[in-house]
């Protein structure tokens, strides 16, 4: 398997990342262990970065201080050159609920926060910034409805159409999709793969869908098991950036990368300790798509039997 340090990540020796997380650690009570500890990564702009973990192990604990909606007890979060001390509209955030507002329709839910995004404008500026965003995720013709009168994928829809609206530096996603059905949840990952390959969106997303994190993200960061969890490593996607959910499959390298993702979480969640020399380190970078001794494509079918 190829690996790699983590300052090597494709960007050029000079540029900065976008974001930088640095020795974040949190604590819930002061004498428990930590749920997480000394986690640090860098995010280049632009990129698409999935976490995945078990329960428990503080992923959305993670999204909630690059948020600004919650404190670390430890470390920092650098966006650009300043520190995240708390929320702002140059990060947008979807959650697992869609958490709209109940009494207002699809176009104003979307308008009350292009308001505070934008509040010199004008009620019909803010309508037509909105409309963009409202056909963009395929809810033309619902502008008028309100969330009761919306599916699950349509209010989901709503939530990715609203963070997008504010036309923020940084997409933040907490498992947006974790409560629709299978054939929603296709139909929307691919609407948001086609949005951010339209603004060049750096998106930052936990899910637990090991299918989801292959055909969305450009590198998939994998955290063991807490209390004390960290990032273990990132694995860099190396398939075409134009995949597809179709074809995806055809591809070898999907399935070293599907089974490096699926023994880490089956079996090296549980085991993985850093060593002392990797206290102070970034985690390192992994590239299973490439690995070419075939090892990695023979036992993936077994796997995938394995968890099915």
């Amino acid at each position: 398997m190829l690996t790699d340090t983590a300052s090597q990540t494709g960007q050029t020796a000079n540029a900065a990342p976008f974001i930088r997380v640095e020795g974040l650690s949190k604590r819930y009570k002061k004498d428990a262990p930590p749920v997480f500890e000394n986690v640090s990564f860098a995010i280049g702009q632009g990129e698409f970065v999935c976490v995945i973990g078990h329960s428990g192990c503080g992923k959305s604990t993670i999204l909630n201080v690059v948020a600004g909606l919650e404190e670390a007890s430890s470390g920092h979060v650098i966006m650009g050159n300043r520190e995240i001390s708390g929320p702002g509209l140059d990060r947008g955030v979807v959650f697992q609920g869609h958490a709209l507002l109940p009494w207002l329709t699809v176009e104003a839910n979307i308008a009350f926060a292009v308001r505070s995004r934008h509040p010199t404008w004008t009620r019909a500026q803010i309508a037509e910034h909105g409309m963009r965003f409202i056909d963009m995720v395929g809810l033309k013709g619902s502008e008028k409805k309100k969330p009761s009168e919306l599916s699950g994928g349509m209010k989901q829809r709503v939530g990715i159409a609203r963070a997008f609206a504010l036309e923020p530096k940084m997409l933040l996603l907490d498992e947006p999709f974790g409560a629709l059905d299978a054939l929603t949840r296709g139909v929307i990952q691919d609407e948001l793969l086609k949005i951010c390959a339209a603004t060049r969106q750096t998106v930052f997303m936990i899910t637990h869908d090991v299918d989801e994190a292959i055909l969305l993200s450009s590198k998939i960061m994998l955290m063991n098991n807490g209390p004390r969890a960290r990032i273990a490593e990132i694995v860099v996607n190396t398939l075409p950036a134009d995949r597809q959910r179709e074809t995806i499959h055809h591809d070898p390298q999907f399935y070293r990368i599907r089974n490096h993702l699926v023994d880490f979480l089956v079996r090296r969640s549980r085991e993985f300790r850093p060593s002392d020399e990797d206290e102070q380190t970034q985690p390192r970078l992994v590239r299973p798509g490439l690995d070419n001794d075939g090892a990695s494509a023979g036992h993936s079918g077994a796997l995938i039997r394995a968890i099915a």
